[in-house]
């Protein structure tokens, strides 16, 4: 999905102006980083206390969820009236554009948001490939269509947004894959868990997608749209990351549930080394590659227009501090599951605050989105060691064994490629 995702981007930088470009890629920005308020009240708190359980108390999890997203949609909703008023006196595009629409996706994205969540708690990941494909796949047709006609703009890919939204949710509730009517199941009590857990997710959610989006909020108001689009699509390239990462996030949650659920503190800690040290071992050729032939993806990608720019050195920059990516999400995760999102909070705010003070000092320093690019991997780093503190209070452990966690597991993995029969010996497993 982010390969579907990755094409639809390589659509929209081809055909859009750069300024045209930042003006979508800040919009998106906006509306994602408001749609977080849901996204991250619901989501970690719905999948902790759905993985595992009976059925009734299932359906209990999944009706107070239904409830509580509502209502969180209908604030967004009444937000946006006043936010509406004052688009005479903003003479932001972007913002403009997130003022008139922003309900409007809310309300079309919200059955299949919770189908992600239910789904993901049942752990059938199947179902939510589709639900996914369906969304990234009508998305991405409906831009080529504009593109192949010659008509396409920011306003045009804004529609097929939104029509992509609909059908997607129209497609979930079809498949009967939101347990909509388990709405009438909901309880005090569950409400009230979903809400004390989801006050602090929501709040590191929301923090931690602030702290994503604060250098393309820098750079449109300090610098300029044109280096918002080079920015972001320096930042785009890092799907080559994030693809892995995501996939090892969805599926490792329901494990470290489970675990935490049954009582077992070696298995939730076991499981973390074992996905953060795997896919850290798994990262670094990806990285090395990358930072070779950086120029190519732009080129690729971004078209004729962005060769030359400081797009590919963005990459790289990125790219280097990228191997501490899993450690940070993966501790992250690993709090909220062993009940600790406060924890998650605080580290997110001193997260937020270094990297702001980190990317002022970048751009009053380089006056440049360099600055902004190596200012990140300061607040990164910040993360890993509060997460790391925090989890050895749990259970301890060092932070080495991890990534021999993750080479064994490799080894484990490779094993068979190098002894393909029984008996045999290969001299390069040795080595290994």
């Amino acid at each position: 999905m982010s390969g579907l995702s990755l094409v639809t981007m390589i659509i929209l930088y081809h055909a859009l102006s750069l300024g045209d470009a930042g003006v979508w890629v800040f919009f998106q920005s906006v509306l994602i980083l408001v749609d977080t308020f849901r996204s991250g009240f619901i989501t970690t708190a719905f999948i902790k206390f759905y993985a595992g359980a009976s059925p009734q108390r299932m359906a209990e999890v999944a009706g107070s969820a239904w409830w509580i997203s509502l209502i969180i949609t209908g604030i967004l909703l009444l937000l946006n009236i006043p936010a509406y008023l004052l688009i005479p006196f903003i003479h932001d595009e972007s913002l403009v554009l997130f003022m008139k629409w922003a309900g409007l996706s809310y309300i079309f994205s919200l059955p299949w948001f919770m189908a992600t969540c239910i789904l993901q708690g049942q752990q059938r990941f199947d179902k939510l490939l589709y639900v996914r494909m369906v969304n990234q796949l009508s998305f991405l047709l409906g831009v080529a269509a504009l593109y192949f006609a010659g008509s396409i703009n920011v306003l045009g890919v804004l529609y097929v947004y939104l029509a992509s939204n609909l059908l997607t949710s129209v497609y979930v509730l079809l498949m009967r894959w939101t347990q909509i009517s388990n709405i009438a199941k909901r309880t005090t009590n569950g409400i009230t868990e979903l809400f004390h857990f989801g006050k602090y997710s929501v709040g590191t959610t929301m923090i931690s997608n602030l702290f994503r989006t604060s250098d393309t909020f820098i750079i449109n108001f300090i610098l300029n749209k044109q280096a918002v689009a080079i920015y972001n699509l320096g930042q785009t390239l890092m799907q080559l990351v994030e693809i892995p990462l995501r996939s090892f996030a969805a599926t490792g949650m329901p494990e470290l549930s489970a675990a935490y659920n049954q009582n077992n503190r070696s298995t939730v800690i076991g499981t973390m080394k074992r996905y953060t040290g795997t896919l850290t071992v798994i990262l670094i050729p990806a990285v090395i590659l990358g930072c070779i032939l950086a120029d190519l993806p732009v080129y690729l990608i971004g078209g004729g227009k962005y060769v030359g720019t400081d797009a590919a050195n963005v990459f790289r920059l990125f790219l280097t501090f990228a191997l501490l990516y899993p450690a940070d999400r993966f501790f992250a995760l690993t709090l909220d599951v062993i009940h600790h999102p406060k924890v998650n909070f605080y580290k997110v705010v001193v997260m937020l605050i270094a990297n702001v003070g980190f990317d002022w000092l970048g751009v009053t320093l380089l006056g440049s989105i360099y600055g902004i690019a190596i200012a990140t991997v300061f607040p990164v780093m910040i993360g890993v060691m509060i997460g790391y503190k925090a989890l050895c209070r749990y259970h301890p452990f060092s932070l080495g064994s991890i990534y021999v966690t993750g080479y064994q597991q490799i080894k484990a993995w490779i094993k068979p490629w190098f002894n393909n029969k029984p008996g045999n010996r290969n001299p390069l497993f040795d080595v290994l």
